[in-house]
């Protein structure tokens, strides 16, 4: 392949690589503002050249300032006024018309790009369009006469705060404000020019705050106006889609709103496509003057016109008494209407207009027989409507309705579809939690997100002493210093309430709407206000009722029928849950608590120790441990029997786990020996608190059916690291201090500290 010839003209840098110097060889002849900007960027090839070209590219960002610190200088010196402009004033000029050039062709590239401007970039193109509208006012000034081209500088700022950053804008109306009273200091700061100076530095900061305030209130008002027609266009689509019947009555269905509405849009725009359509036929095939759909109001009282075409424009948007005239009387006999001759009956012409011939076809719902609204069409001229029209009108008024059951189905689909997606999620969701609490939330959380919840909460229901006890056990969005924070956790009885009634019935309540401000939802003393809609629905599995999910919300008719039975579904979902974290909290129990006492077992502090060993070796903390151990408990088993032996460990583990702190560990060591972990705890903290505890047993009295018995206990006491930098070395230590304790009369609290032998004084 041969080489194409270098273009004439093209200078290949010296150091530049031969690929690089091929390819500049081979490109087409550049403009000349191309090639000066790229040859005072420098190429990437040259050695040195990343250094130079940072900082000519320095040298150019530094441009726009230089000109217009230069130029606002000859501005303040009031250097234009000459009557015969010099060098200075012409290079001054060239130089601002190029940096301004450049700073707006920079600021386009960069727009094209898709790059926002920065406020450096606002503030060089604002400062220097404010020096150069200066600059041409003093141009075509008179030594101190005023220039007429004053006004430019008013209505450069003015576009410059309409267009800029507030930010920016505000210090450029300081700039304007600083060349004012620079003009003013130049002109000898005399006092009769500063009415003069006050007048055009209050005029530019005038014009901006009054532009800007003017802007923002016109972008404030479209924002508020646009708000206000979707909000418009919103309610007329819910008004419509209610006429169609494509949806239930307000509150009546759980889904929630946004997704609703996204539905009823899109049906009530393909349903007036289909209207629409259905009407430019029936004008054509029929030769009517007018061609219109009325819809019956929701509560079947009032005709509203909603599709019409026709040739005049007299076509009343009034609703019209759904009894009356000949469209009323296609209503009540739900057959076709036909008229002809001088027509007294017709009421939807503002101007009293009488057609010759009317046609009139109710828009009957097969699903029901419900009676939708009317199809009309008129004649001016005395031409009746024969039995072909009205075939074919029915013909079309079947095709809207059609179209109406078309776009329910489809809402009903789409429904049934996001039940269907809710429900698989609620009950993953549920599925994956273990822990009440967490399926208490979970419950909350999926109820939200079916119907309006704003206040919501789960109750357990309990038996105590055979006495039925029911208990909040959690509020949705219980935060401090809400109404609802101090119900979690309030316990009731079983007597009265809608809670206690929902489970021990195990139906959701209440049948009808309530006044839930009135109603005793927990107990008598507790009431929910600002509530207008409430719904009790039990927590049921198959063994027994749980408890109950109570859900208020401030809309009216929140919970329809459709979603109490969705909600129930969900809360026995929920319940099944409760029931299995209830049962996995109880095999986690059994399997790290000791049976008998319900302290810590063996195995499980073993491990808890081991952890708070590693922590204090990590973090060189202390840690004590106390071993325990009842003392003569042998004949005490002997004497009264294991029953009492039984009664003894039970009182002497509730006194430890009473005296012990949150944070330490309490577990029966084995037998009638126990064992307390105190982390962060020294040797003589530890001492102190053995102590207590050795006073507690002692002074226990225990009832044993043969006379009261007492007993004492035996303490050893070691602290890490002291004693021990080891699980081992400390067990074993602590166990010989429990020896000593036996040994030595028992009834004794032992520290570590006390059998070392005392040090040896230095000699």
């Amino acid at each position: 392949m041969i080489p194409a010839a270098p273009l004439p003209g093209v200078r290949v840098p010296i150091g530049t690589t031969p690929s690089v110097r091929e390819h500049l060889a081979h490109q087409r002849p550049r403009p000349i503002l191309v090639r000066l900007y790229a040859a005072l960027l420098g190429d990437m090839g040259v050695a040195g050249a990343p250094a130079r070209r940072r900082a000519r590219r320095l040298l150019l960002r530094s441009v726009p300032a230089a000109v217009t610190v230069v130029t606002g200088a000859l501005v303040a010196l009031r250097a234009f006024e000459a009557r015969v402009p010099g060098w200075p004033q012409a290079a001054a000029m060239a130089a601002l018309a190029a940096a301004l050039a450049g700073t707006v062709w920079r600021r386009v590239a960069r727009a094209a790009a898709g790059t926002r401007a920065t406020p450096r970039e606002q503030l060089e193109l604002g400062s220097l369009m404010i020096v150069a509208a200066y600059a041409v006012a003093q141009t075509a000034g008179a030594g101190d006469a005023e220039s007429p081209f004053q006004a430019v500088v008013y209505l450069v700022m003015a576009f410059l705060v309409a267009f800029l950053a507030r930010g920016v804008g505000f210090a450029l109306v300081l700039l304007a404000v600083a060349l004012e009273a620079l003009l003013w200091a130049s002109r000898g700061a005399r006092a009769w020019d500063a009415p003069a100076a006050v007048v055009h530095a209050g005029f530019v900061a005038l014009f901006a705050v009054l532009y800007h305030a003017v802007l923002s209130a016109q972008v404030a008002a479209a924002r508020r106006a646009e708000a206000a027609a979707v909000d418009r266009r919103m309610r007329e689509i819910a008004e419509r889609a209610q006429e169609l019947r494509l949806l239930g009555p307000a509150g009546g269905e759980g889904d929630p709103a946004e997704r609703e509405r996204g539905w009823t849009e899109a049906a009530v725009v393909e349903v007036e496509a289909a209207v629409r359509g259905a009407l430019e036929v029936a004008e054509v095939a029929l030769r009517s003057h007018t061609c219109a759909v009325f819809l019956l109001s929701p509560d079947d009282q009032e005709l509203r016109l909603r599709e019409c075409r026709s040739a005049s424009e007299a076509v009343s948007r009034e609703p019209i008494p759904a009894g009356e005239g000949a469209l009323g009387g296609a209503v009540r006999r739900r057959a076709p209407v036909r008229l002809h001759g001088d027509l007294r009956a017709v009421s939807y012409y503002a101007d009293g207009t009488r057609p010759r011939a009317l046609l009139a076809v109710p828009l009957v719902d097969r699903r029901g027989g419900h009676v939708r609204g009317v199809v009309v069409a008129d004649r001016l001229e005395p031409a009746p409507f024969t039995d072909e029209d009205e075939r074919l009108l029915r013909t079309l008024s079947a095709e809207i309705l059609r179209a109406v059951d078309a776009e329910r189905l489809m809402i009903d689909m789409k429904r049934t579809r996001d039940e269907k997606e809710r429900f698989y999620e609620a009950i993953e969701r549920l599925n994956r939690t273990t822990k009440p609490l967490e399926v208490f939330d979970a419950t909350l959380e999926v109820a939200r997100g079916m119907v309006p919840v704003d206040f919501g909460a789960v109750t357990l229901v309990e038996e105590r002493e055979g006495r039925i006890v029911h208990r909040i056990a959690r509020v949705l969005g219980a935060e401090a210093g809400k109404p609802t924070a101090a119900l979690e956790g309030l316990e009731f009885g079983d007597e009265t309430g809608l809670v206690a009634s929902a489970v021990r019935l195990g139906s959701s309540l209440p049948a009808k709407e309530i006044d839930v401000a009135k109603a005793p939802v927990f107990d008598s003393a507790t009431r929910l206000r600002g509530l207008a809609s409430l719904r009790v629905i039990p927590l049921r599995t198959a063994q027994k009722v749980l408890g109950a999910v109570v859900l208020g919300a401030r809309r009216p008719a929140a919970y329809g029928p459709e979603a109490v039975r969705q909600l129930e579904v969900v809360a026995m979902q929920a319940a099944e849950s409760i029931y299995r974290a209830r049962l996995f909290e109880q095999t986690e129990r059994l399997a790290t608590t000791d049976g008998l006492t319900g302290l810590t077992n063996h195995r499980t502090f073993q491990g808890r120790l081991d952890e708070h060993v590693a922590h204090a070796q990590r973090y060189g903390k202390k840690l004590s441990l106390i071993l325990c151990d009842i003392d003569h408990f042998k004949s005490v088993n002997d004497t009264y029997g294991h029953p009492v032996g039984d009664l003894v460990l039970k009182a002497v583990a509730r006194t430890l786990a009473k005296e012990a702190r949150a944070t330490d560990v309490v577990a029966r060591y084995g037998g009638e020996e126990f064992a307390v972990v105190m982390p962060e705890t020294d040797a003589a903290g530890a001492l102190v608190i053995a102590e207590r505890i050795r006073e507690r047993i002692g002074r226990l009295a225990l009832d044993t059916g043969q006379g009261r018995l007492q007993i004492t206990m035996s303490l050893g006491v070691t602290t890490f690291p002291g004693d021990g930098t080891t699980k081992a070395a400390l067990v074993e230590r602590a166990d010989a201090c429990l020896y000593h304790a036996k040994r030595h009369g028992r009834n004794r609290s032992v520290a570590a500290a006390a059998l070392r032998p005392p040090a040896r004084a230095a000699g």
